[in-house]
């Protein structure tokens, strides 16, 4: 007989959401802690899609104002002198779409190319919006160039980053990193924000209950 399938951990978040950095390695914790008994599926979430215009001087700073708070709740590393310079567009879909791209290549690799990306546009300050960077990234985790372009250009990737913003909006995300536990037919927030591990931990325990 077919073992039941575990729980599913819906994890809502953006390569280019600081909060969500700040929560990498909470998630990475949880997915070590938790599988087998749970399953983790990344959902992409979007941020500002569909801007074509360049941050402001005044937009920059608020910005680097929760860069700020990030870097103190989390300890995650920030570049201050050289990120979101003049004419940056603070639209995520591009790296977004690096994601499911690589992850099209190569399924194991959707974790590592989030994590990659948020660390090349948040601690070392690279503009992630921009195909040669994310390009670059994909060779950093051995993928072909030519092979992640043609999946990054397709219109089935394309289309499966839409789908993903998509239900992120149908499933009530209001904040960023989210965390939906899914058991069966019935769905319990985790989290709609940055949370502590512990916090994070004890949410899921109530849920799942302690391991044997």
């Amino acid at each position: 007989m077919a073992s039941a399938k575990p729980p599913l951990l819906w994890f809502f978040t953006d390569p280019m959401c600081s909060w969500c950095w700040g929560f990498t390695p909470v998630i990475e914790a949880v997915r070590e802690e938790y599988l087998p008994r749970l399953d983790v599926e990344l959902v992409l979430a979007g941020l500002h899609p569909d801007e074509t215009e360049p941050i402001s001087d005044v937009e920059r700073q608020d910005i680097f104002h929760e860069w700020h708070q990030v870097h103190e709740r989390s300890g995650q590393a920030f570049d201050f002198e050289h990120a979101a310079l003049p004419g940056f567009i603070c639209n995520s879909e591009p790296p977004c779409r690096a994601v499911l791209a690589a992850a099209s290549l190569d399924q194991k690799l959707g974790f590592q190319m989030i994590k990659a990306i948020q660390s090349t546009f948040f601690a070392h300050g690279r503009d992630v919006t921009e195909t040669d960077v994310l390009a670059d990234i994909a060779v950093e985790l051995g993928l072909d160039r030519d092979a992640f372009l043609k999946a990054f250009e397709s219109d089935e990737v394309r289309s499966m980053t839409q789908a993903q913003f998509i239900q992120t909006r149908k499933m009530g995300v209001r904040g960023l990193p989210a965390l939906i536990l899914q058991q069966g037919d019935e769905m319990h927030h985790i989290c709609n924000s940055w949370q502590s591990l512990v916090k994070i931990r004890s949410e899921l325990d109530a849920k799942l209950g302690k391991p044997n």
